[in-house]
């Protein structure tokens, strides 16, 4: 009990399980709970998880809920809210004429070719929609105030119609946010209990569509947030826990419960975020990894990112609710900060079926935990990636999540079956085909992914997270010419261990057009002074005291007359003006060549565009990648179970490794299986295979 008192816990919403992990920072004791994700009320496995955690920790003893710590939480609430477009009946309050921008959108079309195109619906319909007679030019100048009994006559109108949020968003507030925050003022007195969300605290930044879309998707998700996080506060004190709810935000670090429910559309990418985070701290321990692929596989999709020099790489924009999922433009344009990541339609209950030619497909459909793959025994009856990992022997029918749940090989065996005769296959030649196609649906996404920014894979490490993450990566490292593999201690819960890493975070950002000839670095000091102070009182709120706080600068330029500009990563403190000139040339012409190649015309006008800081704050003391406390210097105790061996196209027989019985520096070569209980690394083919001082088995193929 002595080590207790440092117990931090983590839990993240997937949507098949529900993950939770138990770290003690005194003693490396590392605790893992799962529990089926339940969507009607998602509170209800958070809670479930972090009672099963603290039963664990107690072992029997009382008082083990009150030495908690800290609990930081990562949800797909926000995204599956907008998604099923089950947010708060939410109106916008807009300048007059800029009514019907939601609807015009950018006049861009996704598919030039499909003449039956689908546009993803405003959240806010018209009738919901009210202008208000002011305006700012693109200076920041006042040239029409609003009008309070203008304003009050749309508050009767609200009220009437059962509003639960209302977004303002005005045209120029991103220069000058007074009429804005007058008007919020106005409404937060005449309906005091409707949360008022404004553009200019969400996000000051110029192209008027996405800052509205962002305003109005975080009014729309604003209710449903803090509902959710009152009732998950509730629920963790009822069992005993007193320690501070902390929530993932997309850009790789965490906030307060207080801030996450007034800004809830920063936490789009909250779980998978931390996954990347989980992966590049995980890294760390390699030494030479300065090239790392993240790759997290769950039950509902997978997700890959790259990490450079132990940083993930960073986008300040994102796309929500797509109607065709894997359409860049087919969804809200969402003005975020968010870890660079791709998704891809495959995850261990993704479905198999046959495409519009009559071959194998899979996904992106997928069973999700309800009613789940067929083996799940829930009601699924069609084919999906867990089934088919479990008929080649991947998977342990009796020992899936710790002998919890037992799968059903039989029920397995039929939906192959019923796919298998409509592609000509038997039940293994289907599952084996399922499985080829799904892992190479993967690595090419991640191969597209890696080459788009400029990158070799054959340079990274693969770091596997996620409950079928360890199941598919040796497969999908090989096909895309990776040599190692790192599989993190209780990767099945990945992402937890990258929440428990993750640095408190803040992002604010600012458009200020200039020509860098007429740059001022005095003037613009103030207004990131301004912007600091912000992010100050936010990474308080998270825990962060003064001294803990770190500050990045970057300033969005481009060469004059471009229409995008490159983020240009700048050195900065609060206490001095601008960066000069001559150093902010310098560092876009550098980045501009990176990215694009080398400049058209240095002598060319550089613009400006905006500014972005990002503070950093309380760091995690790192250490919740040590080894559990169960694995000792006993002999490896081996099992024998028939796998597809993949190189020789048939079953074999192979060792199957507990990983809780392998110690540190334990050597073994592949084909084999380690498991655990909440997944399976699966080496198919010849390998070296070690575990590192932290817990983490090392996977070499490089030379098969």
């Amino acid at each position: 009990m002595a080590g207790l008192k440092h117990v931090r816990v983590a839990v993240d919403i997937g949507g098949t399980f529900t993950d939770g992990i138990a770290v003690d920072e005194e003693t490396g004791r590392v605790d893992v709970a799962k529990a089926l994700t339940t969507p009607d009320d998602p509170g209800l496995a958070v809670g479930e998880v972090i009672g099963d955690l603290i039963a664990r920790l107690a072992d029997g003893q009382a008082g083990v809920a009150s030495r908690v710590s800290e609990i930081v939480h990562g949800t797909t609430l926000v995204t599956n809210a907008l998604i099923a477009r089950r947010g708060a009946r939410s109106a916008l309050l807009v300048t007059r004429g800029m009514r019907d921008a939601l609807e015009i959108r950018r006049e861009l079309r996704y598919h030039l070719y499909d003449l039956n195109l689908q546009l993803p619906e405003p959240l806010t319909p018209p009738s919901l929609r009210f202008e208000i007679d002011e305006r700012c030019d693109a200076h920041g100048r006042v040239l029409v105030s609003p009008d309070r009994d203008a304003v009050a006559a749309v508050a009767r109108e609200l009220r009437a119609a059962g509003v639960e949020s209302v977004a303002v968003c005005f045209l120029h507030a991103y220069l000058e946010p007074k009429h804005e925050r007058l008007v919020g003022s106005w409404l937060q007195t005449m309906l005091p209990d409707v949360p008022v969300t404004l553009s200019s605290d969400i996000v000051r930044e110029v192209r008027e569509y996405e800052r509205m879309t962002t305003t109005v998707a975080n009014a729309y998700t604003r209710p449903l947030m803090a509902r959710y996080l009152h009732t998950l506060e509730t629920r963790v004190r009822d069992l005993g826990v007193r320690a501070p709810l902390r929530i993932m935000l997309s850009n790789g670090g965490f906030t307060s419960a207080a801030v996450a429910a007034s800004v809830p559309i920063a936490l789009l990418e909250s779980g998978p975020a931390a996954g990347v985070i989980s992966a590049a701290h995980a890294a760390l321990e390699l030494g030479d990894a300065t090239r790392v692929l993240a790759f997290d596989m769950g039950g509902t999709t997978a997700k890959a990112a790259v990490v450079i020099d132990g940083q993930p790489n960073v986008t300040h924009s994102f796309e929500a609710a797509r109607v065709a999922r894997f359409r860049r433009g087919s969804g809200l344009p969402v003005l975020v900060t968010s870890l660079d990541l791709i998704e891809i339609g495959a995850g261990g209950g993704s479905i198999a079926h046959t495409g519009a030619l009559g071959t194998l497909a899979v996904g992106p459909q997928s069973a999700e935990g309800r009613p789940g793959p067929a083996c799940y025994g829930r009601g699924g009856t069609e084919l999906t990636v867990t089934d088919a990992d479990l008929l080649l022997g991947y998977i342990d029918p009796a020992a899936f999540l710790g002998g919890r749940m037992t799968l059903d090989v039989r029920q397995a065996e039929i939906v192959a079956g019923a796919l298998g005769r409509q592609i000509g296959c038997d039940p293994i030649a289907t599952a084996v085909g399922v499985r080829e196609v799904v892992d190479e649906s993967m690595a090419a996404a991640a191969r597209v992914h890696i080459a788009e920014r400029g990158y070799d894979p054959r340079d990274f490490v693969l770091v596997a997270t996620g409950g079928a993450g360890p199941v598919h990566a040796v497969s999908v490292a090989r096909k895309l010419g990776i040599g190692r593999i790192l599989c993190p201690i209780a990767a099945g819960a990945g992402s937890c261990l990258g929440l428990l890493a993750a640095p408190a975070r803040a992002v604010r950002s600012v458009s200020r057009e200039c020509l860098l000839s007429d740059y001022d670095p005095v003037r613009i000091a103030g207004g990131l002074r301004e912007l600091g102070e912000q992010i100050e009182s936010e990474l308080r709120s998270a825990g962060s005291g003064a001294g803990e706080m770190s500050w990045q600068l970057e300033a969005d330029m481009h060469f004059a007359g471009q229409g995008h500009s490159v983020s240009v990563p700048l050195a900065w403190t609060p206490s001095l003006a601008g960066p000069p000139a001559a150093s902010i040339r310098a560092a876009f012409l550098a980045e501009y060549q990176r990215v694009f190649g080398p400049a058209p015309n240095e002598a060319a006008a550089i613009r400006i565009a905006g500014w972005r800081l990002s503070g950093i704050g309380r760091r995690s003391a790192g250490r919740a990648f040590f080894r559990r406390p169960d694995a000792d210097d006993q002999p490896v105790a081996q099992q024998q179970r028939r796998i597809w061996d993949q190189q020789a196209g048939g079953f074999a027989l192979a060792p199957v490794v507990m990983r809780s019985s392998l110690s540190p520096g334990c050597r073994l070569q592949g084909p084999l299986v380690i498991q655990e209980d909440e997944s399976t690394l699966v080496v198919p083919v010849p390998a070296s295979v070690s575990m590192l001082p932290s817990g983490a088995i090392l996977v070499d193929i490089s030379e098969s």
